[in-house]
């Protein structure tokens, strides 16, 4: 028998998340440069709101992915997107303080709730999954690079107004909703789920994972925590570093934009990669490694160069390993609890991601850049050591769906 589907195209699914990133990326970029220079708030202020934005990005995903395997998956999809359409529609008029910040946080609540639910339908298609994931990926990123090159130019023509932004955002997003409205179908004649191969007569064994896969599952999602907070350095502290040595901040974009573009080749060259070679566990060793890597190389970065070498080592790592992870997460966890733990892996990434500025500023007020640098390939190295460890032992022992 057949998994049962949720009657949607991988087509309409990319299409979808293609939308909401280049929607994403016309808010969340944004967000210092505009409470500094137009709201006049301080960047700590600023912080701490993209903190609140993070920790509402891991609730979304936390609650989404408990709902998505109980309640109906396409009326809490359209729910997540029109309530976000409603929410980014407000923002063009009411941007100011403290509004704009209450209601950003309500976006990093809704954003969670969207990526869990994309990739939780993600879960449900007769494709293979490490396909689905990687085109995901790519179609995330491929949106993230749109908008984040024309963000700032469009910003900049507006003289500071942020309303022409939202109202581009809030146009991608009933776009994201009429998609989700229109393409994701509930299959009125679902076939039942053939189990049988896995699991004995017990109705309970359909929701529970075996121990293996357990073990599997949760090293994954503190290593995605631990691996987002230092990557998260990239993105926020290392500008400060690159402009004190005198590299100016189009250039610290620019290795951004090389980012993006690499992810879009990787993604591509990965997914014809994987038709000849099977081996997910590796694509996870090699890609937390080379994130590591990348922080080995900033010790020694002297010249621009050597951050573009540092960024490309980056970019392997980030497209080798990230959307591997939750291919493999899926592989592992029975059909009754895949929203389940796609989205604790999405909360635990956010929670990553919420906590690595704050991190790094605090090593950086403590010590120094570099002490950070170290810091961050030693936790990433260790936790590559503890992720093989854990695989390695439990690995024989899993029961894949």
């Amino acid at each position: 028998m057949n998994r049962q589907t949720q009657g949607i195209e991988l087509k309409w699914l990319l299409l979808g998340m293609f939308f909401g990133s280049i929607g994403n990326s016309f808010v969340w970029p944004m967000t210092t440069i505009y409470m500094h220079e137009q709201l006049h708030e301080s960047l700590t202020v600023s912080g701490i709101v993209l903190l609140f934005y993070s920790g509402a990005n891991v609730v979304g995903s936390y609650i989404s992915g408990m709902l998505f395997d109980k309640r109906n998956p396409r009326h809490l999809m359209l729910g997540g997107t029109i309530a976000a359409t409603v929410v980014i529609a407000t923002m063009i008029f009411f941007n100011g303080w403290p509004i704009y910040a209450i209601l950003l946080t309500a976006i990093g609540f809704f954003n969670g709730w969207i990526i869990t639910m994309v990739n939780s339908f993600g879960t449900r298609l007769h494709k293979d999954g490490r396909y689905v994931f990687n085109m995901l990926y790519f179609a995330n990123n491929l949106g993230m690079v749109i908008g984040t090159t024309i963000v700032g130019p469009l910003y900049q023509h507006a003289h500071g107004n942020i309303a022409p932004l939202f109202t581009i955002t809030t146009i991608l997003y009933i776009l994201f909703s009429i998609v989700v409205f229109v393409y994701f179908k509930e299959d009125p004649h679902p076939e039942p789920v053939d189990e049988a191969r896995f699991k004995d007569d017990s109705p309970a064994t359909t929701t529970s994972l075996p121990r293996a896969n357990l073990w599997i599952n949760w090293i994954f999602f503190v290593a995605l925590c631990v691996v987002w907070t230092m990557y998260e350095q990239w993105s926020s502290n290392l500008s400060v570093f690159m402009t004190d040595q005198g590299i100016s901040m189009t250039k610290y974009s620019l290795l951004w934009t090389l980012n993006g573009v690499l992810i879009v080749v990787m993604q591509l060259l990965l997914t014809w990669l994987n038709r000849w070679y099977n081996n997910p566990y590796a694509q996870v060793f090699v890609g937390i490694f080379t994130v590591g890597l990348s922080f080995v190389l900033l010790l020694f970065a002297k010249s621009y160069i050597w951050y573009i070498i540092a960024m490309v080592i980056l970019t392997i790592g980030e497209a080798t390993a990230f959307p591997t992870m939750p291919a493999i997460v899926n592989s592992l966890s029975p059909v009754g609890v895949k929203g389940k733990y796609q989205g604790i892996l999405n909360a635990f990434s956010s929670l990553g991601k919420a906590f690595g500025p704050l991190f790094g500023g605090l090593i950086i007020g403590a010590a120094s850049y570099r002490i950070l640098f170290v810091i961050c390939a030693a936790s990433i190295f260790v936790m590559e050591i503890i992720v093989w460890a854990v695989v390695q032992l439990n690995k024989s022992q899993t029961v894949k769906y």
